[in-house]
């Protein structure tokens, strides 16, 4: 008869470090929103006060999910993704609602979401239980390759079609990720990776989205074109650099007046460089890599596969979105709007990464590891 496990405390580091960047989150959204919130609402509370009750729904999802046997999800994973993906369709309908120029929001009258939020957790849920059921024929072509490709194509493909490049490869880099701790074949990551690698090549280079190609262009020397093209990563660069070692101070920021684009979103990297300066910046990396190198020994150290392979895929989102947006920041790789995961303003983001965090905080109870 098979020992049951016992059930343990949580990892308290890890939820330590997720509670402090939501605070973060929180103190940095106000301070980069007030003129925002004042020009648009006439309230310098406005985003304040939305980030502060998706905290608390996220909260309280995240406390949910830390009591919710995560082995459970496993038997629900094809209903989750499923209606992932029915989210998805929503913005093809009347509820479907443009902002910015895009058409990635589904209004239900008394909230919006980002369906691309909801896909991503489904996706990493169903692609866990996927593979955890094929581990003794992991490396075979035809059963498992093949499938997981479809699943990936299918999963990114609905995220694509909200133009949402950046949001598509960091959920391609996820679930890749998945498929490699799994034990795929090399030669057939290689494979993979080039097809993704073409794919991304023609997405920058077709003729409807030249926008992009004018991106990679200003990427390479955005002080070539700073008035229009440069704009967005001149200005991240101008607010890292007058940031120096301690900061302006909080709430002092210049480039939030207009200069940088959704300083409370895309950008807030860049305004906690310019307002608590080299330190402030750092101590929210550190904050990213306990929680990245928590959840690494929790994937590390889980007995059963969907436990490895999910704890896996959550890591690896948190991971690749931050660097993604850290990199667009200092103008490491070309702009591409991609939210900080638990910092940016953004209700459906927040909820997910808390309630993924949830997720985590459940696989370590069941987990043999110190706690300190």
């Amino acid at each position: 008869m098979a020992k049951k496990v016992k059930k343990r405390a949580c990892d308290f580091t890890l939820l330590l470090a997720t509670l402090l960047l939501v605070f973060i989150g929180i103190i940095m959204v106000f301070s980069s929103s007030w003129p925002e919130g004042i020009k648009s609402f006439n309230d310098g509370y406005h985003f304040l006060k939305k980030q502060i009750f998706a905290s608390i729904l996220g909260l309280i999802a995240m406390l949910f999910f830390m009591n919710f046997d995560y082995r459970i999800i496993k038997r629900m994973s094809w209903l989750i993704y499923i209606v992932s993906l029915l989210s998805g369709l929503l913005i093809f309908t009347p509820l479907g609602i443009v902002k910015k120029g895009a058409r990635r929001w589904v209004n239900l009258g008394f909230t919006t979401f980002m369906p691309s939020d909801v896909i991503k957790l489904g996706a990493i849920i169903f692609l866990a239980a996927f593979l955890s059921k094929r581990k003794d024929i992991i490396k075979d072509f035809k059963k498992s390759t093949i499938p997981t490709v479809l699943i990936i194509g299918l999963s990114c493909g609905m995220i694509y079609l909200q133009k949402d490049l950046g949001t598509t490869v960091t959920l391609a880099m996820t679930l890749m990720s998945i498929f490699f701790v799994a034990g795929m074949k090399i030669s057939h990551l290689l494979l993979m990776i080039i097809g993704a690698s073409a794919g991304l090549v023609m997405a920058i280079f077709s003729d409807e989205n030249e926008y992009r190609m004018k991106r990679l262009t200003a990427f390479l020397d955005p002080f070539a074109d700073k008035i229009d093209t440069g704009w967005q990563a001149v200005q991240s660069l101008y607010a890292l650099g007058s940031g120096g070692l301690f900061g302006l101070g909080l709430g002092k920021s210049r480039q939030k007046f207009f200069y940088i684009p959704e300083p409370h979103n895309d950008f807030i990297f860049a305004i906690i460089g310019e307002e608590l300066g080299f330190l402030g910046a750092l101590t929210v990396i550190l904050l990213f890599m306990v929680l990245i190198w928590r959840g690494i020994r929790i994937a590390l150290n889980v007995n059963d596969l969907f436990g490895c392979l999910l704890a896996t895929g959550i890591v690896a989102l948190i991971t690749i979105q931050s660097l993604i947006h850290i990199a667009v920041v200092t103008s490491s790789i070309p702009t591409t709007g991609i939210p900080l995961p638990f910092v940016s303003y953004g209700g459906t983001s927040l909820i997910l990464y808390m309630s993924s965090v949830g997720i985590l905080l459940n696989i370590s109870r069941y987990v043999k590891l110190d706690r300190s």
